[in-house]
C-alpha cells in the first residue's frame, strides 16, 4: 500500500513521536521512508530596520534544516530504509512538490499546535499541506496540540 513515506521535519518536539509512527508504517509495509527538511526561504526580519540580512537568514535557515535532518534520521528506527533531503523555499510548497515528484504514497508529519497570533501570523505548515496534499497526510501531535482556537 506506501512504498514511500515523506516524513517532513523542523527538528522539533514531535520529531520523535512522528518518527516512531513513520517507523512503524515503514516496517509494515516496507516502505522507504523520505525525511526532508526545508530551509525556509522568507525572512520576515529582512529589511532596513530589521538587522537580518538575507545571507544570514539562509545560511541560519540551512543550519536549523540540516540539524533537524540529523535529529529525525537518528530517531528512526534501525533497518529502517530512508533517504535523506533538503530543500530551500517556502516549506508547505517544498513539501507538496518533493511528494510530487518522489512519487510518494502517504505523508506523515508532526503538528505544532499553534493558536492565536501564532497562528495567524505564521499559520499551520501542516494544515496547508492537508489541504493541497496529492496524497494523503497523517498528522501527529502532543497531548500539548490538544488546545482549541
Amino acid at each position: 500500500m506506501y512504498t514511500n513515506i515523506l516524513f517532513p521535519t523542523d527538528g522539533g518536539p514531535v520529531t520523535s513521536i512522528v518518527a516512531d509512527h513513520v517507523g512503524e508504517l515503514a516496517a509494515e509495509y516496507d516502505a522507504t521512508v523520505h525525511v526532508l527538511s526545508v530551509a525556509d526561504s522568507r525572512n520576515r526580519f529582512d529589511g532596513p530596520n530589521a538587522g537580518v540580512g538575507s545571507a544570514v537568514w539562509n545560511e541560519a535557515q540551512q543550519e536549523q534544516a540540516e540539524e533537524a535532518m540529523t535529529r529525525a534520521v537518528e530517531e528512526l528506527p534501525d533497518g529502517v530504509e530512508h533517504t535523506r533531503q533538503i530543500q530551500s523555499g517556502v516549506p508547505s510548497a517544498e513539501i507538496i512538490s518533493y511528494a510530487t515528484d518522489a512519487e510518494i504514497d502517504l505523508i506523515v508529519m508532526g503538528t505544532h499546535g499553534r493558536t492565536g497570533v501564532d497562528h495567524y501570523l505564521i499559520g499551520s505548515i501542516a494544515e496547508r499541506v492537508v489541504r493541497k496534499s496529492p496524497v494523503p497526510v497523517l498528522t501527529v501531535g502532543t497531548s500539548a496540540d490538544t488546545a482549541t482556537d
